[in-house]
């Protein structure tokens, strides 16, 4: 195990490193402009709001189960219930994402992006705090957890503060979104879990993936057939990613305890 967790650790020095030594990466202004303008009901770029309910429906679903979870001394989810505090933490941020997300569309620029990005920064960094809890040791993953989010805050805070500055630096932002979701995928290759469903969470990022690929073809997506944009259509594949982590732990089982 140690040597694997060796490889790990001299692989993020490597990203970390890249990311100080790459130029700069500000954030586009027409990364605002969506494709879908439309308002109705005086809500504008409708569906692009409102489409975050399905965001906040899978969190607060999230959160209540955890919730139970944490309370049931009976639950079979969690082999230790302090094994809780990352799921809570990222269902916590995937709720303030869709309130986040929902006030950025509203009236899109870089200055209420912010209340986007913060919230999955935080969410990402827990998440990969609860794979470290689940393949790595409880004590590893629970320790991990506050450093992961202060980074993830951080890394946003940054792109804001350079951005006002007038030379906008997303690099960070970008490595702990990515980079999180790849260490998520070489954990789950390289150390075996205390539970069933492990693969689970490939389907998860999977699932993201595609629906940041939905995100970039916003235009495209949108002029097939004029009603649906793939900015929404990222919001819903969001959503359900975030469901199939609530399906996971539901029904997962214990295999080890190490």
């Amino acid at each position: 195990m140690q040597r694997r967790l060796w490889v790990l650790g001299i692989l993020t020095v490597v990203i970390l490193l890249m990311t100080v030594l790459y130029p700069p990466i500000s954030q586009s202004v027409a990364y605002h402009q969506f494709a879908d303008q439309i308002s109705f009901f005086d809500i504008p770029n409708f569906l692009n709001v409102v489409s975050n309910l399905a965001i906040l429906v899978s969190g607060l679903i999230g959160m209540l189960f955890v919730l139970q979870c944490y309370r049931s001394s009976g639950q079979h989810c969690f082999i230790n219930r302090a094994e809780c505090w990352p799921y809570l933490v990222v269902f916590l941020s995937v709720v303030m994402t869709s309130f986040g997300s929902a006030y950025y569309h509203w009236a899109p620029d870089n200055g209420v992006l912010l209340w986007d990005r913060l919230p999955i920064a935080i969410g990402v960094a827990a998440l990969l705090a609860a794979v470290l809890v689940e393949r790595i040791s409880v004590k590893v993953g629970l320790w991990a957890l506050p450093i992961l989010v202060v980074l993830g805050a951080v890394s946003v805070l940054y792109w804001h503060w350079t951005e006002q500055l007038g030379a906008g630096n997303l690099n960070y932002y970008i490595v702990v979104q990515f980079y999180s979701l790849l260490l998520i995928i070489l954990l789950g290759i390289l150390f075996p879990s205390n539970y069933t469903r492990g693969g689970d969470m490939n389907k998860v990022i999977a699932l993201y993936v595609v629906a940041k690929v939905a995100e970039t073809f916003d235009q495209e997506i949108y002029d097939l057939w004029q009603v649906v944009s793939g900015h929404t259509i990222k919001h819903l594949l969001a959503a359900v990613a975030i469901y199939l982590i609530v399906r996971m732990l539901q029904k997962r089982r214990v295999l080890q305890v190490e």
